[in-house]
């Protein structure tokens, strides 16, 4: 391509404080529309805000995890600009002295290489309330103003995304990391996770940087994808007819999945920084970031490859695992009571995943315990049971909640290990198949599975697969 995008964005995320930024209003994303309100966050007159100081740790937490100087010295300013669901007519936020700066997110980059993505800043300010629009009219709803919110701006000048999968795993990963902190339940449904992303296109090997267009309100990875991908061909069709690009401000329309204009693009002076009187300047001194820094967990990185090395899993199951920290923790809690690792990821990945998925469960819901799960797993191991009669015990545990000792106890459920009825099984199921047989001995191994398949419907899956294949290729002298 003659073309390159270059794309940032700001990421604003919602903290999981138990108080709003400047009040005691408690947070909760699922209250009734205005039941968390005060004199404080509706900006009544003579009202004064109190800054929570846990909204400033995960702040500094956010910043340390993505590599970020932690500024000494940081100040909050109001933003002025003017929306029904922004109760003083500004927005305490900060500008020219946030909380942390210089950071990086690192990434894999298309080529299969580590790729930082450079971190602008991360600074501290309050959310907006949140319209909803009926037909002919607006109702607003102020619990969610003055929800402590972090904004992650990613930096045009250090690394930026270059491609849709680079920025799809930019977003997941900074989600990945702030969900392990619990910083953020980061859930976009809930507008804890949002974005509004900046989109332009270059020459390649061009080193200046064209107008930027600015793409806001985005719901979903998805529509942030679309967005991008239509924003890109409609600015190099431009480009390419030899028309400049305006910076503006643009909405996706998720139904024709086009941008379409809102508003030309403002720049700060437009919103009258200025510090907010009312709140004094904050000194950070090193010990403060240094017991923050301690309460830091293992993030998802590091997680990975020490999986990879404690456990001998591929990395691809091993992103699986750690994709959250529930999972993560629950195969920890297993591999205490079983050794067989790789048996273990597959099962809770494949069988747990399955169970939970129907019963729209998440692992933390998970009705088995970690110790009864490897259990299960260490009888498959052990040739107690087979994988088959393993996954309908593991279908009661699911629901009953008993151990799986006891649901084999109570039905008798034996592995059939005696070669001599096996054998006569075989001998029946290759019978009733020669049209498979011929196709075995011309060369063809697949239908050997179907063969093994017909043998354990016959056992009602309680004879041993491999011991059953062996068998098989053995009758019909397949080595």
């Amino acid at each position: 391509m003659e073309f390159e995008p270059v794309i940032c964005f700001e990421i604003h995320a919602e903290l999981k404080t138990r108080s709003k930024l400047f009040c005691s209003c408690a947070v909760d994303p699922d209250a009734a529309p205005n039941t968390h309100i005060c004199p404080v966050c509706t900006a009544q007159p003579g009202t004064l805000p109190v800054l929570n100081k846990r909204a400033v740790e995960f702040t500094i937490m956010a910043g340390l995890a993505f590599n970020c100087r932690i500024n000494r010295k940081a100040v909050f300013a109001r933003k002025n600009y003017f929306y029904p669901d922004l109760p003083k007519g500004y927005q305490i936020s900060q500008y020219e002295h946030p909380l942390c700066e210089d950071g990086y997110v690192e990434i894999t980059a298309d080529d299969g290489s580590p790729y930082k993505v450079g971190i602008k800043r991360i600074h501290l300010e309050e959310d907006a309330g949140k319209l909803v629009h009926e037909k002919g009219y607006s109702l607003v709803d102020f619990n969610r103003a003055g929800v402590p919110l972090i904004e992650i701006v990613s930096d045009h000048t250090r690394n930026p995304i270059r491609s849709l999968r680079e920025a799809r795993e930019y977003l997941e990963t900074v989600r990945q990391v702030l969900q392990y902190m619990g910083v953020s339940d980061c859930i976009m449904e809930k507008g804890q996770f949002r974005c509004d992303v900046n989109v332009s296109v270059r020459k390649k090997g061009q080193k200046d940087f064209n107008e930027r267009v600015e793409i806001k309100n985005m719901s979903s990875f998805k529509f942030v994808l679309d967005a991008i991908q239509y924003e890109i061909k409609r600015q190099t069709e431009l480009l390419k007819a030899g028309k400049k690009i305006v910076q503006e401000t643009r909405l996706f329309d998720e139904k024709k999945k086009i941008t379409i204009p809102m508003r030309t693009k403002e720049d700060a002076p437009d919103y009258r920084y200025f510090p907010d009187p009312d709140l004094v300047e904050l000194d950070i001194s090193p010990d403060f970031v240094s017991q923050i820094k301690k309460r830091i967990p293992e993030l998802p990185a590091e997680k990975v490859k020490r999986f990879m090395e404690r456990y001998g899993i591929s990395r691809s199951d091993v992103l699986i695992l750690t994709r959250q920290r529930e999972t993560a923790d629950y195969f920890e809690r297993c591999a205490k009571y079983s050794s067989d690792y790789k048996r273990l990821s597959l099962w809770i990945i494949n069988e747990l995943f399955r169970l939970l998925k129907s019963a729209d469960k998440s692992i933390k819901e998970c009705p088995v315990e970690p110790e009864a799960f490897s259990e299960l797993v260490n009888m498959i191991s052990a040739g107690n049971i087979t994988e088959q009669i393993a996954k309908s015990v593991l279908e009661e545990m699911f629901v009953s909640g008993k151990r799986a000792s006891q649901i084999i106890k109570e039905k008798d459920i034996k592995v059939i290990q005696d070669k001599d009825i096996l054998s006569q099984m075989v001998d029946e199921v290759i019978a009733e198949n020669q049209e498979i047989v011929k196709k075995i001995k011309a060369g063809k191994i697949e239908p050997v599975n179907f063969l093994v398949g017909q043998v354990m419907k016959k056992t009602k899956g309680q004879a041993n697969a491999k011991l059953v294949r062996e068998m098989i290729l053995q009758k019909l002298d397949i080595t």
